[in-house]
């Protein structure tokens, strides 16, 4: 079992930095707390398993399975080390404060396309609810057994989802239209996986090409596999009400609003939502939670 010291010259906030790569509390794929991470994932070697924990000023990684040599190499990158916050201001109070209190939360990258873009189709026009079971319930099923001594389970291959018929996603709660993206996606896994090597202008508009991947779809997977600080996921349903809310005490927004709101923080704006994300209350609700629908009925 290979393992690497990673020396931590900055905090580091597992959590903050880490758990925006978990789909929901039921996650198969990782697992994540403040001094320790487990994580399953595809490599460009193969499948692998990684364990992190922290202590002082050093992180130690110890991974299994043939991906292994893989992730340890790139576990400085998944903590956050190519992140600097240097010319983020905190110009509102808000941000100001969160961003003080927040120490040691980083935007990481896992260079893993795939991983990130099935969660966020999956993820599109439905409840947080719903998503984060359709996606635990189709790796259980579908995932292959982590290496490693913790069952984790690995995502879904991208050979399988390409070739599996768009009904056979039913039993998990996704209905054709999202099947059908996932299954795009899928048949051009390694181009969607060499974006990671390219500029951010045309890893955005080689995404954009698959139909049924959108603006807010490409901002997800940016910001997690390819670390882009300044990802804005427009067409998100909550995210424009908490933005106005947070740093203009308007408890209603729009992404209009939210993108002139965010404008100050320009190069930094993924950076500020993560810090509003995980310190602000959300405004109040103005009506009742959104329910989850059969996929019959759309």
């Amino acid at each position: 079992m290979p393992s690497r010291s990673i020396p931590l010259p900055r905090p580091l906030d597992l959590v903050l930095t880490c758990a925006v790569h978990r789909h929901g509390p039921h996650d198969p794929t990782i697992r994540v707390g403040p001094r320790e991470l487990w994580r399953a994932t595809r490599t460009p070697e193969g499948i692998g398993t990684i364990h992190i924990t922290t202590a002082d000023a050093r992180a130690r990684a110890e991974a299994w399975g043939p991906g292994a040599g893989w992730l340890l190499d790139n576990a400085p990158s998944f903590l956050g080390s190519h992140d600097d916050d240097e010319g983020f201001e905190g110009r509102d109070a808000p941000l100001r404060e969160l961003h003080r209190r927040l120490t040691g939360m980083w935007i990481g990258r896992t260079d893993a396309v795939m991983e990130a873009l099935v969660p966020a189709i999956i993820e599109q026009k439905v409840t947080s609810a719903e998503a984060h079971r359709s996606w635990a319930f189709m790796t259980r099923f579908w995932g292959e057994v982590a290496p490693g001594p913790l069952r984790l389970r690995v995502p879904v291959a991208s050979q399988r989802l390409a070739r599996e018929p768009y009904w056979a996603y039913h039993r998990f709660g996704i209905e054709r239209k999202r099947a059908d993206t996932i299954r795009r996606a899928a048949a051009v896994a390694p181009r969607m996986e060499e974006i990671v090597a390219l500029p951010l202008d045309r890893a955005y508009a080689r995404l954009r090409t698959i139909q049924g991947v959108g603006a807010w779809t490409a901002a997800e997977v940016a910001v997690r596999a390819l670390g882009d600080v300044d990802a804005v996921p427009v067409g998100d349903f909550h995210l424009p009400h908490l933005v106005s809310w947070a740093l203009a005490g308007e408890p209603r927004g729009s992404d209009e609003r939210m993108l002139e709101l965010l404008e100050p923080y320009r190069g930094h704006r993924a950076r500020a939502i993560r810090l509003l994300e995980s310190g602000v209350r959300r405004p109040p609700r103005r009506a009742p939670r959104y329910a989850a629908r059969s996929i019959a009925t759309y």
